[in-house]
């Protein structure tokens, strides 16, 4: 009796509930194979394009995005408050964010040296058939100067700034409050309470919007594969190749060699627990949507300290954009070989120049990096109707390159975290079982 008793139990104790990773992953693989079937093997009417792609998919997948959008701005500006005046005073704060802003720019100039040298090497442009290419009339970003750029983090209306969602200004205006919190004291008690009440409520809406992830998952990418012809890769592979394997070198060597070099924590190890973020990043294609997920993740599972992160990750979706450098120096490059160019040393120190500062402010939202690259187009003479070259298969590189961006961010964030006693070991350390 007892050994069928211990029997009857066994299974119970085997099966777990699937996690929140999981799932997600299940609604990208899930969504993945059903875009493939659908754009090869189930022909166009109204019950495949109206009814499923751009009805109930396209409903799901965005209204999903919208729930995540809703959150940044309240989330955003209530946790760096919060951050910035649990770090405590002016000195502290203005050390943790020269450090972040000091990494977040060099690795971006980083990544476009790196996207640089493999275009140059792999030559995507070089035998291009142009009458191959697939035209489409490009959107263009106004080419903004230094000064204009540095005056534009100041908000005339902060108030403004948050409704608008100006990213730039409401970081600010938020660093500038948490730190006359941090200085005041008890006189700003009750502000400091309510902000901090503030936070927990978003975090709460967040843990509810993130249990629709799966679904919206699903749809996005089962959208964005159903309408993917394969047949568009054709005359691009190397362009595509080209910013695939400098994304990959930025993100599992530049970042891991950065990550052992300061932190001596095992990559591999990183990778594996970050990458439910990763993989939504790459399903959303938008920085910004990530933030409540990557800032749990870093708490939860690789031991950063939310004092930082609530500060850091923010700050990095909005001028933090690797990826995005990536794409736009092989861009260049594929583009001027596409037109016959030749770009010397000036030509690329230029290049290197202009996509750092257009990564600073740029929005975490899908494709935004083919606005921006008109800014970087313009500053070495490359006609900004190129971009039309690359706007077919932009979409799926964006998903790839925010994936690059939101791991800069995490990289970062760990480094600083460690460097300013704020690192977790044992957190990171921890063998997780119940979420893979």
């Amino acid at each position: 009796m007892q050994g069928t008793e211990k029997r009857a139990e066994g299974p119970k104790k085997e099966r777990k509930k699937m996690g929140l990773t999981s799932k997600i992953f299940t609604g990208l693989i899930g969504g993945l194979l059903l875009g493939v079937i659908f754009n090869l093997w189930v022909p166009n009417g109204y019950l495949r394009d109206t009814v499923l792609v751009d009805g109930i998919f396209y409903v799901v997948g965005n209204g999903f995005i919208r729930l995540m959008k809703m959150l940044v701005v309240p989330l955003v500006f209530c946790s760096l408050v919060c951050g910035s005046s649990a770090i405590g005073d002016t000195k502290s704060l203005g050390k943790v964010g020269g450090k972040t802003i000091l990494f977040y720019l060099a690795t971006t100039a980083l990544a476009v040296t790196v996207a640089i040298l493999v275009a140059s090497v792999v030559r995507p442009g070089v035998g291009l058939d142009m009458s191959a290419i697939e035209t489409g009339e490009p959107s263009t970003a106004e080419s903004v100067s230094v000064t204009d750029t540095i005056l534009n983090i100041i908000p005339e209306n902060p108030i403004g700034a948050l409704a608008d969602g100006t990213m730039l200004q409401i970081i600010l205006f938020a660093l500038l409050i948490g730190v006359l919190l941090a200085k005041m004291g008890e006189r700003a008690e009750l502000v400091a309470n309510l902000l901090n009440q503030c936070n927990d409520l978003m975090m709460e809406m967040t843990n509810l919007v993130m249990e629709l992830a799966p679904f919206g998952v699903f749809c996005m990418i089962s959208r964005t594969f159903a309408n993917l012809g394969f047949e568009a890769f054709i005359p691009l592979l190397k362009y595509m190749g080209s910013v695939v394997l400098g994304l990959a070198l930025q993100c599992f060597g530049v970042y891991m060699v950065l990550l052992i070099l300061f932190t001596r924590l095992n990559p591999a190890k990183f990778i594996k627990k970050f990458f439910p973020v990763m993989a939504f990043a790459f399903s959303t294609s938008t920085s910004n949507a990530t933030i409540p997920m990557n800032i749990d993740v870093l708490e939860e599972r690789v031991g950063v300290s939310r004092k930082i992160s609530s500060f850091t990750i923010p700050l990095g979706a909005t001028i933090n954009m690797d990826g995005t450098s990536i794409m736009q120096g092989v861009a260049v490059v594929f583009a001027a070989q596409a037109y016959g160019m030749q770009l010397g040393l000036g030509g690329y120190l230029t290049v290197i120049a202009t996509a750092t500062l257009a990564s600073i402010g740029t929005a975490g939202i899908p494709s935004v990096g083919l606005v921006t690259l008109s800014m970087v187009f313009s500053a070495v003479g490359i006609p900004v109707e190129a971009i039309m070259l690359i706007m077919g298969v932009d979409r799926i590189l964006d998903m790839i390159r925010t994936a690059v961006n939101i791991t800069g961010d995490a990289v970062c964030t760990t480094i600083v975290a460690h460097q300013n006693g704020e690192l977790d070991r044992e957190v990171f350390n921890r063998m997780e079982n119940s979420d893979v």
